[in-house]
């Protein structure tokens, strides 16, 4: 790899053998990428971290980062660590319990996609909190997703129906702002 200019940028820097950390650069001083490529196992690729996944610092220029993709192959084999059990939620007459990947309704099962299950879970677990449609897609969908508001609006609606006449009250629409769940 080139010199390259990289401006506000954060780098490695050796701080002992085996130890790296994060250092901020100088806008004018060139970083030799060559230099963090020794530091990379064989096959791994640098690729440019998406700007909301690096900090920011109040009264200072944006950060540059790298994310580094390392082949499956070649990842550390480290010793499988048990799961953690994560604890049924539950809100109201709604319980998700997250191991199983199930949610209830008065003790019945909800028959839920994917994404319906993730947006109950992550409104359940955040009880009368106003959740704009924007970081319900950024939250739920993760970053990358292409798609608008009304993506959540389909979900939430399908969701509802599934919920049921008696407890579909419990996903309140916000006007102009987005849903809350109200237990």
């Amino acid at each position: 790899m080139a010199h390259t200019q990289i401006a506000h940028s954060a780098s490695l820097t050796a701080v002992r053998p085996g130890r790296h950390r994060l250092r901020a650069v100088d806008p004018n001083e060139v970083v030799d990428l060559s230099q963090v490529a020794d530091f990379l196992p064989p096959g791994a690729t640098l690729l440019p971290a998406p700007q909301h996944a690096l900090p920011t610092l109040p009264g200072r220029p944006p950060m540059v980062g790298y994310l580094v993709l390392v082949p499956a192959d070649q990842q550390p084999h480290l010793p499988a660590a048990a799961p953690a059990p994560v604890a049924a939620e539950e809100q109201g007459p709604v319980t998700i319990d997250g191991v199983q990947r199930i949610a209830l309704v008065d003790g019945q099962a909800l028959d839920l996609t994917y994404l319906e299950f993730e947006l109950l879970a992550h409104l359940v677990a955040h009880p009368h909190r106003v959740h704009t449609r924007d970081q319900l897609v950024t939250t739920v969908w993760g970053y990358g997703h292409v798609g608008d508001g009304r993506t959540v609006d389909v979900h939430v609606a399908r969701l509802r129906r599934k919920l049921g006449a008696e407890h579909r009250h419990t996903i309140q629409t916000v006007r102009r702002v987005g849903y809350k769940y109200t237990p």
